[in-house]
């Protein structure tokens, strides 16, 4: 019987494995947008966690040198907090077959008499 299962785990383990080698499509500009976006909103929201951090430690800080002065000694010179403001979402780059204005028709040719 252990034979036989694991036969069966090594065909399951082979089926498996043989989806991992199929090709997926290459993503459409517009996922490629949807994708740059979400990693610029990610990156933004890392800057604003690190002011928040950074706004708390000084915080902690002026408390402990408030209530804590001999024990706290001198107080170490640090950068001060850089806030990254609000997020601006980068303006979408047109197509260039969109942007362009669309041409003329072409003038008929005359007539000859």
């Amino acid at each position: 019987m252990t034979h036989r299962s694991s036969i069966l785990a090594l065909v399951l383990a082979l089926g498996m494995g043989s989806s991992a080698w199929a090709k997926l499509p290459a993503p459409s500009d517009e996922a490629k947008a949807k994708a740059a976006e979400a990693a610029a909103k990610t990156a933004h929201a890392g800057k604003v966690d690190a002011f928040k951090l950074c706004k708390a430690q000084d915080k902690v800080a002026a408390h402990v040198q408030k209530n804590n002065k001999a024990k706290a000694g001198k107080p170490m010179a640090m950068p001060a907090c850089a806030d990254p403001g609000p997020f601006v979402a980068a303006a979408p780059a047109a197509a260039p077959a969109a942007a362009a204005p669309a041409a003329a028709p072409a003038p008929a040719p005359a007539k000859k008499s």
